[in-house]
């Protein structure tokens, strides 16, 4: 007789009916694990109904460990970059306008005329005789961390001041009035417009004057000499948390020729010398990005006649030339504002210490600055 968990026909003879079926069985842990759940029947019979319900599973309570997580990475990068901010509060860039660059340029004249010979003579016979050549002229003095300043980073101003000198006054491109982009490269952005109008449109009114900023000739006049001497100082301060402050005081001596199209006559050169103390200053975002800001300049050049306007180009007489016998324009000491006329007496002196800086003043010349 057959059990009644048996099929009416009885028991399978070979005794594996309950292996077959036994993979489809589910046990009470897979139902509770599914994801959906089948209705009942009473709530199938509602309008609309869906078979199936979602279970709430895993997935989401893995999510919202995930985003827990999420959240408690960005909290921990925020603190840090508060804290990273509190640490160090002067590396924070601080929002700054360049100033105008303020000028004066004064022209030196001879008492006599002007001395010729070739430039290895005339070098020999002056105070530049010992000078270095070129930008072995100007030298970097040793580079220390002031209170808010790096090593490196007062290092890197020096470094930017001496390529600006070595752009506006060595350049030969510049020195014959055919570029102008290696010094303007170098400015503060701030100081762009005023140097295209010094540059465009010069003008004496102590800051439009292109030879407030570089060293340049008429080539239609004279061509100078590769061979240029040079010798000079550079020295820097802290002005402020964010303010370094650069000084550099450089005279340059240029051998320079007639203007010619054919050969040069022998012993025909004669000596011009331009001595120039210009202010920079620089803040961390300068010293990053290699430019500076012109403060001051203050250039004194000779042989020239006091009457030559020198500011879109320097106006050098040439050898055997005299200065021009006229007065340059009058001055009222009773106006106010800057004075109309400026002029020195060139006047070198024999001999000099090897310690300081060589400078072309003058009794006559003014001692003040911008």
């Amino acid at each position: 007789m057959a059990d009644r968990g048996d099929p009416p026909e009885g028991p399978s003879e070979n005794g594996a009916g309950d292996d077959e079926y036994r993979s489809l069985v589910f046990d009470e842990s897979f139902v509770r694990a599914a994801r959906l759940q089948e209705f009942s029947a009473q709530e199938r019979m509602g309008e609309h109904a869906r078979a199936v319900r979602s279970l709430p599973g895993r997935a989401v309570r893995h999510g919202s460990r995930a985003a827990l997580a999420l959240l408690l990475l960005i909290g921990l990068a925020f603190g840090t970059a508060v804290f990273m901010g509190f640490r160090r509060p002067y590396e924070n860039p601080v929002t700054r306008t360049a100033e105008p660059l303020r000028m004066t340029i004064v022209p030196l004249a001879p008492t006599g005329t002007v001395p010729a010979g070739t430039p290895a003579s005339l070098f020999a016979g002056s105070p530049a005789a010992t000078h270095p050549r070129g930008e072995a002229g100007i030298t970097l003095p040793g580079a220390r961390r002031t209170d808010h300043f790096t090593e490196n980073q007062v290092y890197a101003a020096l470094s930017t001041v001496k390529d600006y000198l070595v752009a506006s006054a060595l350049d030969p491109d510049v020195l014959g009035s055919a570029a102008v982009r290696p010094v303007q490269s170098l400015l503060d952005p701030d100081q762009t417009a005023q140097f295209e109008r010094s540059v465009n449109e010069p003008d004496d009114d102590g800051r439009h004057a292109a030879t407030g900023w570089l060293v340049r000739f008429d080539p239609a006049v004279v061509t100078a000499d590769p061979q240029i001497r040079v010798r000079g100082t550079l020295t820097y301060a802290e002005e402020a948390a964010d303010a370094l402050d650069v000084v550099a005081d450089h005279t340059f001596t240029y051998a320079l020729h007639p203007a010619a199209s054919g050969p040069q006559p022998t012993g025909g050169a004669s000596l011009f010398t331009v001595h120039r103390e210009t202010r920079f200053r620089f803040d961390r975002e300068d010293v990053r990005l290699h430019r500076l800001e012109v403060r001051t300049s203050y250039v004194e050049a000779g042989p020239q006649s006091c009457a030559a306007d020198a500011t879109g180009a320097l106006r050098p007489l040439l050898a055997g030339r005299r200065a021009d016998p006229r007065a340059p324009a009058g001055t009222d000491p009773y106006a106010t504002g800057r004075p109309a006329a400026v002029c020195g007496t060139l006047k070198v002196s024999p001999s000099r210490s090897p310690g300081g800086p060589p400078s072309p003043r003058s009794p006559t010349a003014p001692s003040s600055r911008p």
